[in-house]
C-alpha cells in the first residue's frame, strides 16, 4: 500500500509539472500573439525551473498532495486558488528584487499565467473525481487509458433516464443522492413540478422542464425510461391525479414514501418504493411530542407482544428511535421474530434487542420473561384478529385475545410496570363478531385497573381501524387477485372500513403513551371512511390494467361476522379532545367489577369445551353490546 502511495505522489506531481510549464508557456504564447520572440523564449527557459519549484513547494504546503481527488471539493479548489496566488507573489516578488522594475518581462504573462495555472490543476483534479464517480465505481485498482472511453459509454448506454416529478425539497435530494453515488444507474434528464414559479429554472444544472400534465410530451422529447414521484407531502388528491398522468405517459413510475413514513424525515434513493394503495390515502404529517415519548422511552427497558406482527415490528422500530436501553421482543412466530431482532441488531447497534420466542397464553413463561428483563414499559399488540377465522374457532379468540390479555395485566401488577399501552381495533365498538367481542372484553380489563382502582400502572388503551399492508389486510388478497388476473372479490358494494398506515398507527401508539395517566382509551382521527368497492378500484389501475374491463370485480356478500361500516366509539363513551389534533380520548363506562369477576374465568373454560353456541352466550352476557348474526 505504501508503494501504491508514492506511486501516485509521483505520477500527480509529475503532471503537475507537466501542466505548470504548459501554464506559463501558454501564457507566453498569448501574450506574443502565438509567435514568442526568441529572447523571450531564452528567459523561459531561464526561468521555468524556478517558477516550477516555487509552485511545487506552496502547493506542497497547501496541502495539495495528500487529499483523495476522487473526492475533490470546494475546500481542495480553494485550496489550489490560495496556492497558485501565493506562489505567484513569491515568483513576482523574488523577480522584483532580482530584475529592477521588471525589466525584460511582461507583466501580464504573470497574471495569465496564474488563470491557467487555477484552470489546468483544478481541471485535472476535478477529471480524477467524474473518473472515479462515472468510470471506476470506486475501484482503486488501474485501468488502462483505451479501456476508459469503452467502458465510460458502456456505463451511459446501460443508465436509465429519470424524470423528477416535484422540484422542491424531496426531488432535490434524490437528485444530489443519484449524482453524487456512482453505483446507481440512473440520469436525471429533468424536473416536472405545477408550481410556475420554478418552471424554467434548475436545479444543480437540471431544468425543471414543465408541469407534471407534461410527463408524456417529455418523456417522448427526452427519451425517458422512469418517472420518480418526489413529493413526500402530497395529498390523496395530488397523488391520484400525477398517477393519472404518469399512466397516460407510458413510462414505469416509482415514489419515494409520504413524510408519515419517513419516521426519520430522511429523504433518500433506499426510500424509492413501487407507487401502492397507501400514496392515495393522503394522510396529513403527524406532529409527536418528541421531549414526552423520549422521556418515557429513553434509557428503559420496553417489552413488545407480538413483536413480529406488522404493529409489533413496527413499533420495535420506531422505538429505537427514542434510544431505549433494550428492547424484549415477545413473539410465538419463529420467522418473524428472528427478522425484527436482525433488523434491530442492524439498525440499532447500541440497543439490546431481546428476543423472546413465547405465548402470552403461557403465564409461567411471561413470569420467567418479566422476571429476567423487568420491562418499564409494555406494549400489548399480539393478538389474533382473523374476524371469519375466529368467526369457526372462537375459543382461540377466547384464549389469546382474553386470557392472554387477563395473563399479561396479572404479571404486570406483579412486577410493578410502570406503563401498559394495549392495541384495541374498531371492532370492539358494539361487535358483531367474535373478534370484536373478545377484544371489547380485553378492553374492559385494562380499564378496570386504574377505572377500579386495582393496580398503580398506567394502563391505556388505544383503539383505531384497519391498517394498510397489515397482515391480513384486504390489500393483500385484492393485490394477489390482480396478479393472477381477477376477479377481484369484494363482499359488498357499500361496505366501508377506517384505514391508516402502519407507521402512522405506531406514532400514535407512542404519542397516547405519553399522553396517558391512566385508564383512558385513546381514538385516533381515522379520517374519512373508505369505500372497499372504490380501494379495488384504485388498486386494479394501480397495476395498469382498468377495472370491469381487463379486471373483473364480483361482489361476494358479507363474511360471517362482518358489518357495512365500523363505528369508533361505544354508546355512553363521551369524546373528548386532547393537546394533539389527532388523538381523542374516551370517558369510559363507570366501573362495574360485577361484569368481569367470575364471568371471565366461566368463559375460559367454556373455551376449553369448544361449544360455539355456549361461548356466544356468554359473550353476550359481559358484552351487552355484542350482537351475533
Amino acid at each position: 500500500m505504501p508503494r501504491l502511495l508514492h506511486r501516485n505522489v509521483f505520477v500527480i506531481l509529475g503532471i503537475d509539472l507537466f501542466l505548470l510549464s504548459a501554464s506559463i508557456y501558454f501564457a507566453h504564447l498569448i501574450r506574443f500573439d502565438f509567435t514568442i520572440p526568441q529572447k523571450h523564449l531564452i528567459l523561459l527557459y531561464q526561468i521555468l525551473p524556478f517558477v516550477l519549484i516555487v509552485k511545487i513547494v506552496c502547493f506542497y504546503f497547501f496541502d495539495l498532495y495528500r487529499g483523495m481527488w476522487r473526492y475533490t471539493s470546494i475546500a481542495d479548489l480553494l485550496n489550489i486558488i490560495k496556492a497558485s496566488s501565493v506562489s505567484s507573489l513569491v515568483i513576482i516578488c523574488l523577480i522584483l528584487f532580482s530584475h529592477s522594475r521588471f525589466i525584460g518581462f511582461p507583466r501580464s504573462v504573470f497574471v495569465m499565467d496564474w488563470c491557467f495555472t487555477v484552470l489546468l490543476i483544478s481541471g485535472y483534479r476535478l477529471c480524477i473525481r467524474l473518473y472515479f464517480e462515472r468510470i471506476s465505481n470506486g475501484k482503486t485498482s488501474s485501468i488502462p487509458t483505451r479501456q476508459v472511453l469503452t467502458m465510460f459509454f458502456k456505463k451511459m448506454a446501460e443508465t436509465k433516464r429519470l424524470l423528477i416529478i416535484g422540484a422542491g425539497n424531496g426531488g432535490e435530494k434524490i437528485y444530489r443522492e443519484i449524482h453524487d453515488n456512482a453505483r446507481l444507474q440512473y440520469t436525471v434528464v429533468g424536473f416536472l413540478d405545477d408550481d410556475f414559479s420554478k418552471v424554467g429554472k434548475k436545479i444543480h444544472g437540471i431544468p425543471v422542464l414543465g408541469q407534471i400534465s407534461d410527463i408524456k410530451r417529455m418523456a417522448r422529447k427526452l427519451n425517458a425510461d422512469e418517472a420518480l414521484i418526489a413529493i413526500p407531502s402530497a395529498t390523496s388528491e395530488q397523488m391520484r391525479k400525477i398517477l393519472t398522468h404518469c399512466r397516460k405517459s407510458g413510462i414505469k413510475f416509482k415514489t419515494i414514501p409520504g413524510i408519515g413514513e419517513l419516521i426519520n424525515g430522511k429523504v433518500t434513493v433506499n426510500t424509492i418504493r413501487e407507487v401502492d394503495y397507501r400514496d392515495l390515502l393522503g394522510r396529513d404529517v403527524i406532529r409527536l411530542d418528541e421531549d414526552k415519548i423520549g422521556a418515557y422511552l429513553q434509557g428503559q427497558c420496553v417489552m413488545v407482544t407480538g413483536a413480529g406482527g406488522s404493529i409489533g415490528s413496527e413499533l420495535c422500530r420506531q422505538i429505537g428511535r427514542y434510544k431505549p436501553d433494550s428492547i424484549v421482543m415477545y413473539e410465538r412466530a419463529e420467522s418473524p421474530l428472528y427478522e425484527i431482532e436482525h433488523e434491530l441488531k442492524q439498525d440499532f447497534g447500541d440497543i439490546k434487542t431481546i428476543p423472546v420466542l413465547s405465548d402470552i397464553q403461557n403465564k409461567e413463561q411471561l413470569e420467567k420473561a418479566f422476571d429476567a428483563y423487568g420491562p418499564q414499559t409494555v406494549f400489548h399488540a399480539a393478538a389474533y384478529k382473523h374476524v371469519p377465522m375466529l368467526e369457526m374457532q372462537p375459543w382461540k379468540a377466547v384464549d389469546n385475545n382474553i386470557q392472554g390479555t387477563a395473563n399479561l395485566v396479572e404479571i404486570t401488577n406483579k412486577f410493578n410496570v410502570e406503563r401498559f399501552v394495549f392495541v384495541s381495533t374498531d371492532k370492539a365498538v358494539r361487535p358483531v363478531n367474535i373478534m370484536g367481542a373478545s377484544k371489547r372484553i380485553a378492553e374492559m380489563l385494562i380499564q378496570s385497573q386504574n377505572g377500579c382502582g386495582l393496580s398503580h400502572t398506567k394502563f391505556m388503551t388505544v383503539r383505531f381501524g384497519n391498517v394498510v399492508g397489515s397482515v391480513g389486510s384486504v390489500i393483500p388478497l385484492f393485490k394477489k387477485q390482480i396478479k393472477r388476473g381477477g376477479p377481484v372479490t369484494v363482499t359488498h358494494p357499500e361496505v366501508t372500513r377506517f384505514f391508516m398506515t402502519i407507521p402512522e398507527a405506531c406514532q400514535l401508539i407512542l404519542q397516547a403513551g405519553a399522553m396517558g395517566k391512566g385508564g383512558e382509551i385513546f381514538l385516533f382521527d381515522m379520517g374519512t371512511s373508505i369505500k372497499i368497492d372504490d380501494m379495488a378500484r384504485d388498486l386494479i389501475r394501480l397495476s395498469g390494467f382498468e377495472p370491469d374491463v381487463d379486471i373483473k370485480i364480483e361482489y361476494i356478500g358479507l363474511r360471517p361476522g362482518e358489518k357495512l361500516s365500523e363505528e369508533l366509539v361505544i354508546e355512553g363513551e363521551d369524546v373528548i379532545p386532547t393537546s394533539h389534533e389527532k388523538i381523542m380520548v374516551l370517558k369510559g363506562m363507570d366501573c362495574n367489577l360485577e361484569i368481569l369477576n367470575g364471568n371471565i374465568n366461566t368463559l375460559i373454560q367454556i373455551a376449553n369445551d369448544q361449544n360455539i353456541e355456549k361461548i356466544k352466550a356468554k359473550l353476550q352476557k359481559i358484552v351487552a353490546e355484542y350482537r351475533p348474526p
